[in-house]
C-alpha cells in the first residue's frame, strides 16, 4: 500500500519564506523583568547550588521569564516553528550559571531528554577536530563542517519535539546559524520536482552514529515525509542518509538518488532560508519535526578557552527520559 502524499500546497505561518519572514515572527526578548529574574536566581543558585540535572521549572519563581517562554512556546507550535530568545545576562554568569539557567527555560517547554546512549542530557556542540565517517559514530556537530538541513535525531526512533541551542561563545569565521521551515521546502518539492515526491514519502536508510544496543542493526530505515492529517512532519538528516547507505553496502538506486538531488536542490535555495549569526546569550530553538536547522562552515580561535561552544538540548514529554525513547 502506497503511503499518503501531501499532493497540495501547505498554507499558514509554517510555510514561511525569507520574504515573508518577519523578526517579529521569531524574536523573543526577555524583558528588564526577566533578566532581574535571571540575575536573582543565578544568585540564589551560587548560595544553594542545586545539581543542574535536578533544577525544575517550579525550582524558581520566575513569572516573566515564564511569560516569554510562552511566547517562545506559541511560535514552535502556532507560529514559525523556530524562535530566537534574545538573550541571557552572558556577561555576568559563569558558564555553568548559564547552563542552569538555560536549562530552567528549556524545561518550561517541555522535558530534557538523553542525546546519547550513554544518558548525556546536556550536550556541547564544539569542534573536536575528528571525522564524521560512515559507522564512525562521530557526529557531524563534531566537526567545523557545513551542515545541511536536517533535525536532530532523526536516525531514532523517537525525535525530540523541540531542540534548544544556547550560544556561550561564538566562531572565529563562519558558523552562521541557518532554519528552513519543511512545510516550505515540501512546497519547492512539488512544485519543481513533484516526480520524486512518492519516493519521499517511502524509507531510507540511516546511519544510527553507532548509537545502538548490541545485537541491533547499525541502520534505522524510516521516510522523510510523514502526512500526519493535513500536517507535515520530516525526518531528513543526508549525512546520515549517505552513511545508512555506505553501511548498508549498496548504492542507491535511481529513483532513490533523484530523490536526494531534488532536496538538495531545494536546499540550496536562499530565498527559502533565514541564516543570522547565534550570539553569546542567545538561544535557538526549533519545532524539530517541522523545521530544519543547520549552520556554514567554520574556522575556530586558537586559543581553546575562545573557541565556538553551543549547548544543545533535546526536549520532548512523550516516550521515556532515554536515548532510545
Amino acid at each position: 500500500m502506497q503511503p499518503a502524499v501531501l499532493d497540495q500546497p501547505i498554507a499558514g505561518r509554517q510555510a514561511w519564506t525569507r520574504a515573508t519572514l518577519r523578526e517579529s515572527d521569531y524574536r523573543v526578548v526577555l524583558s528588564d523583568a526577566a533578566q532581574r529574574e535571571l540575575l536573582d536566581a543565578a544568585a540564589t543558585l551560587r548560595r544553594q547550588p542545586v545539581p543542574l540535572l535536578a533544577l525544575r521549572p517550579d525550582s524558581l519563581d520566575l513569572p516573566a521569564c515564564r511569560a516569554a517562554m510562552e511566547e517562545v512556546r506559541a511560535i514552535l507550535t502556532r507560529g514559525v516553528r523556530f524562535a530566537l530568545l534574545d538573550r541571557l545576562p552572558i556577561e555576568a554568569l559563569a558558564p555553568e550559571e548559564a547552563k542552569a539557567l538555560y536549562w530552567i527555560l528549556s524545561s518550561m517547554l517541555a522535558r530534557p531528554v538523553a542525546q546519547k546512549l550513554d544518558g548525556t542530557i546536556v550536550y556541547d556542540v564544539h569542534d573536536t577536530g575528528q571525522q564524521a565517517l560512515p559507522g564512525s559514530g562521530i557526529r557531524p556537530d563534531k566537526t567545523n563542517i557545513d551542515l545541511q538541513f536536517h533535525n536532530d535525531n532523526a536516525y531514532n526512533f523517537l525525535m525530540p519535539e523541540f531542540v534548544g541551542l544556547l550560544c556561550l561563545r561564538q566562531a572565529k569565521e563562519g558558523g552562521l546559524s541557518r532554519v528552513m521551515s519543511f512545510a516550505t521546502a515540501h512546497n519547492a518539492l512539488r512544485e519543481r520536482h513533484r516526480e520524486v515526491l512518492p519516493r519521499l514519502y517511502e524509507p531510507f536508510w540511516f546511519d544510527r552514529q553507532r548509537e545502538f544496543h548490541p545485537g541491533e542493526e547499525s541502520t534505522f530505515s524510516a521516510p522523510l515525509f510523514i502526512r500526519d492529517g493535513e500536517r507535515l512532519k520530516a525526518r531528513l538528516s543526508l549525512h546520515q542518509i549517505r552513511g545508512g547507505y555506505a553501511l548498508r553496502g549498496g548504492a542507491m538506486d535511481n529513483e532513490t538518488t533523484a530523490a536526494i538531488e531534488a532536496i538538495k536542490d531545494v536546499f540550496a535555495d536562499s530565498s527559502l532560508q533565514f541564516q543570522f549569526r547565534l550570539e553569546a546569550g542567545q538561544i535557538q530553538y526549533v519545532a524539530n519535526r517541522e523545521i530544519g536547522h543547520s549552520r556554514t562552515e567554520f574556522h575556530d580561535h586558537d586559543d581553546a578557552g575562545r573557541r565556538r561552544l553551543l549547548i544543545r538540548l533535546w526536549l520532548r514529554n512523550d516516550g521515556a527520559q532515554g536515548y532510545i525513547g
